[in-house]
């Protein structure tokens, strides 16, 4: 079989290690593995197809912001990327997060349809059944049920000086309505039940949770390290992922403990109050695995997400994780290895992390490792898409 994935980013952040992890697996079971990324220069496993310059990714991010026609730029590289599609000759196409600012959707979906390949495509967020956003949460709307229209985050991810929902939805349900061989992922039971409401509640949706490799994401030492830690981590922080509940819980928490927040950019890290500690993002999984190791408890108030990866590899290092009742997220724990927590309501998030100081680290990390080792060992999960390539691939062939 031979697969071809696309995405964003290849091998970093955490829709691109899934993405290299999907191409990993299907090499070891003998397959070949193809991805087509936008941006990033990582290395893979897979052989890559770069979609796109720099200077296309630029182009594509002025149309959103002027037009708001995110997805709707990209023509031409997009056209030169499917004629690379002609040469690779895939019998499968894994979908993973195709916006981005590197790929027309209406160009794509044309050929998919048009050559009715068996498609299996990860919902990431919920960008492919709305007109603008990637998540609706934070403002409570539902527009996207009926149809969407006077969107009320233009100025969210794809930000844009337009408003152009109605007339994306429309171009959305017209491109992803009617492949044939369609199969929808998503990582949560809450996003499944989001594309069981939207205009994409024909086809068959099912749940893989992501995972994360247990040999890298793991104990380093025997002994638990005796720690006051409180771990956040994020690819970015902004108002979603909630960088301004830490800075609250700062002020109100004691001064035992020590806030880390890994992900941060300059300016961020400059305009951060004293006692929290501000780093960068890294790359390095083992600069990640170390902070999971140090912290007591893993902090996730993310305000509105899907299946955060960050929640399971804290749980793979043995580290307790608190998270507001967002989406996906409280799907990663149960009573025995975190806490889930009122979104926004930061006293709450303090007592939590004061329940799990009192009873001490060392009450959880076993739990939380063995809960990873058995829900969420990416060898097992990322398995089930090979075996439903395979599926959809001999149906395919016989219908």
């Amino acid at each position: 079989m031979k697969l071809l994935q696309i995405n964003t980013i290849v091998n970093s952040g955490s829709t691109g290690r899934i993405t290299e992890d999907i191409g990993s697996v299907a090499i070891e079971n003998g397959h070949e593995s193809f991805i087509g990324y936008g941006r990033g220069n990582q290395s893979s496993k897979s052989k890559l197809i770069k979609i796109g310059t720099t200077k296309d990714i630029y182009i594509h991010g002025l149309k959103t912001l002027l037009l708001d026609k995110h997805g709707l730029g990209s023509k031409k590289a997009t056209k030169y990327f499917i004629a690379q599609i002609e040469e690779c000759k895939p019998d499968v196409i894994g979908l993973q997060n195709i916006h981005g600012y590197y790929l027309n959707y209406q160009v794509l979906f044309d050929y998919l349809k048009k050559h009715q390949l068996p498609v299996i495509w990860t919902f990431h967020d919920c960008w492919p059944f709305t007109g603008h956003c990637s998540y609706f949460e934070m403002v409570a709307c539902e527009k996207w049920i009926t149809h969407c229209e006077k969107c009320p985050q233009k100025s969210s991810y794809p930000k844009s000086f337009n408003d152009r929902s109605f007339n994306n939805y429309r171009d959305k349900k017209i491109a992803f309505v009617g492949l044939k061989n369609l199969h929808i992922i998503t990582p949560s039971y809450w996003l499944k039940e989001k594309v069981e409401q939207s205009f994409l509640k024909d086809y068959t949706v099912e749940v893989i949770h992501n995972g994360v490799d247990l040999n890298r994401f793991r104990f380093l030492n025997k002994e638990l390290p005796k720690t006051n830690i409180i771990l956040g981590v994020a690819s970015i922080w902004d108002k979603r992922k909630g960088l301004a509940d830490f800075i609250k819980l700062r002020e109100s928490i004691s001064n035992k403990f020590q806030i880390v927040l890994i992900g941060l950019n300059d300016s961020q890290i400059k305009k951060l109050p004293k006692g929290i500690v501000g780093i960068q993002r890294t790359e390095s999984i083992e600069e990640l695995v170390a902070w999971y190791n140090k912290a007591m408890v893993f902090v996730n108030p993310t305000y509105t997400d899907n299946f955060p990866t960050t929640n399971i590899e804290a749980l793979a290092c043995g580290t307790p994780v608190i998270t507001y009742n967002t989406g996906g997220s409280p799907e990663a724990i149960d009573g025995s290895t975190g806490i889930v927590v009122e979104k926004g309501n930061v006293q709450k998030l303090k007592n939590a992390i004061e329940e799990v100081s009192k009873k001490g680290k060392e009450n959880y990390s076993y739990l939380c490792r063995e809960r990873a080792e058995k829900l969420f060992n990416k060898d097992k999960r990322f398995q089930e898409y090979i075996n439903l390539y395979t599926k959809l691939l001999v149906s395919s062939k016989e219908g």
